[in-house]
């Protein structure tokens, strides 16, 4: 049950959705992207190819995309396959997810236009970008500000939970970051948080929450970490075995069997990278686009997840959510 709609516009009224009459002019040339991502393609992607349709390109006509996955833990060769999109001869770079995804198109191009999605780290403090405003550089995008949403998160979860005794978070090296900023949050919040590091994937859940169990208070506050993406069916499924109540910042886990998750729409940003593309395209230069970062962010809550707990969730949370799952 929708709640609230689509979320809302997004900041940054200089890369608003561009009027048709300018998405119909019929572009001049084939435009190739290289899209450098860590999962196969999802709702970012599907919504991206949408967009830029709705501007005027469409792939086999006037797009080429080529389409990388890259191992977010093989920094090597993340490097090895951006060397080979620019040896390709790409028009741009779309550098999806974790870090090593910009570093490693960085490090390949200084001049062909980079176009990022930072999920998991912040591209102003790590210097990627001189600023938000002007970026400088060959390099803009969106900024999905996971650290700064990670203490929101956890003040949702307890307030969901308000009971909970423990607060288990779990993290891997690629949401480091996160996990201090989690840890900080629950200092300030007087709230217990252990956290648990996941190494050597592919992950295995039932080792790694052995011992956690939500009848005893335990809930979980998941990172965003391409792996834990990847795994948006089993980990739900490993919470729920362990009758954990949990929070992610993707809806995909919710709809997988996940409590709940708070943060921006990946198929919102899909149509805002298009926007980028698509400007890019038409010769701007990343420099002069300001990086954006989202400022709506959707809650969902999965009712039956909760009725499979026996937990209650209370009226001011329902009345916040943005979609229910029922």
């Amino acid at each position: 049950m929708n709640r609230r709609g689509v979320l809302g516009l997004l900041a940054g009224a200089a890369m608003s959705l561009l009027p048709a009459a300018e998405a119909a002019d019929e572009p001049s040339k084939v435009f190739r992207l290289g899209a450098l991502e860590p999962n196969p393609p999802g709702p970012g992607y599907r919504a991206l190819l949408q967009q830029l349709f709705a501007l005027g390109y469409e792939e086999g006509r006037n797009l080429r995309i080529d389409y990388v996955l890259f191992d977010s833990t093989d920094a090597d060769r993340s490097l090895g396959m951006a060397t080979e999109l620019v040896n390709r001869g790409v028009d741009a770079i779309l550098a999806v997810g974790p870090e090593v995804a910009l570093k490693s198109a960085v490090a390949a191009t200084k001049t062909i236009p980079i176009v990022m999605q930072a999920n998991d780290y912040d591209p102003l403090t790590l210097g990627y970008i001189a600023s938000l405003a002007r970026p400088g550089g060959n390099v803009t995008g969106v900024s999905m500000q996971q650290i700064e949403l990670t203490p929101k998160r956890l003040q949702l979860l307890t307030q969901t939970v308000p009971d909970l005794a423990r607060v288990v978070a779990l993290w891997d090296r690629l949401s480091t970051d996160q996990f201090e900023a989690a840890r900080s949050a629950a200092q300030e919040l007087k709230i217990t948080l252990d956290g648990i590091e996941c190494t050597d994937p592919p992950y295995d859940y039932e080792r790694i929450l052995a011992g956690v169990d939500g009848r005893r208070g335990d809930v979980l506050l998941q990172m965003t970490s391409p792996l834990f993406f990847q795994d948006r069916q089993r980990l739900p499924a490993a919470a729920l075995a362990h009758r954990l109540a949990s929070m992610s910042a993707s809806r995909q886990v919710v709809d997988a069997g996940g409590l709940m998750s708070y943060g921006a729409s990946l198929s919102d940003m899909g149509r805002l990278i298009a926007d980028y593309v698509y400007r890019i395209a038409r010769g701007a230069k990343p420099a002069d686009l300001p990086v954006q970062q989202p400022t709506k962010f959707e809650l969902v809550l999965n009712l039956k997840t909760a009725a499979a707990l026996g937990l209650t969730i209370p009226p001011s949370i329902l009345a916040r959510a943005d979609e229910v799952i029922e």
